[in-house]
């Protein structure tokens, strides 16, 4: 697969997941990418720079446009830290760990993320502030969302050879039976 093929597939998908979200601007927006599995490889076993590169240009293009924040999550030599833009951190209050990824030890995306993000910092956890994501390849970002997650059903299911799954933040339902609630934040 061609690497335009894969930019343009991230970002139709990163444009899918910002309209069926409803995100604001400011929001955090998390990424798990497996190059491998983009490239058709079992997960962590043929990280590729450039496919990361492609997915990458393709998502930070459409968050940018809406005026949101990426978190990068890294692999698990890194225990799944996560490269985000200094202002996110001071804006969610995340704390900063010291390690800049390496294409072998935190993955080629975040590996990307970092030497593209303005002024990058590494950070244990987003502390469940994410509002939406995508998961590309299998890489377990949920925990990463505000409670509630709730899957989100996108056109767009795979990128390159990785299958894609995505999810948004919900608030709960709460008050039971009788109570009405309000089909904007469904």
């Amino acid at each position: 697969m061609e690497l335009s093929e894969i930019r343009e597939q991230a970002a139709r998908a990163a444009e899918e997941v910002c309209a069926a979200a409803k995100l604001r601007v400011g929001d955090l927006f998390v990424v798990g990418c497996s190059s491998s599995e983009v490239c058709g490889e079992k997960i962590g076993t043929h990280s590729s720079v450039e496919v990361a590169e492609a997915v990458f240009e393709g998502i930070y293009s459409v968050i940018e446009k809406h005026g949101l924040f990426l978190a990068a999550q890294c692999c698990e030599h890194l225990n799944r830290a996560l490269i985000v833009e200094r202002a996110a951190a001071e804006k969610f209050g995340l704390d900063e760990v010291n390690v800049i990824p390496q294409p072998k030890a935190g993955g080629s995306f975040g590996t990307t993320a970092y030497k593209r993000f303005e002024e990058p910092v590494a950070v244990e956890s987003v502390k469940q502030s994410a509002s939406a994501g995508m998961d590309v390849g299998n890489t377990l970002i949920g925990v990463r969302i505000k409670p509630l997650v709730v899957p989100l059903r996108i056109e767009t299911k795979k990128i390159g050879e990785a299958p894609l799954v995505c999810a948004r933040r919900r608030p709960k339902f709460v008050g039971g039976s009788r109570a009405v609630y309000n089909d904007e934040l469904k």
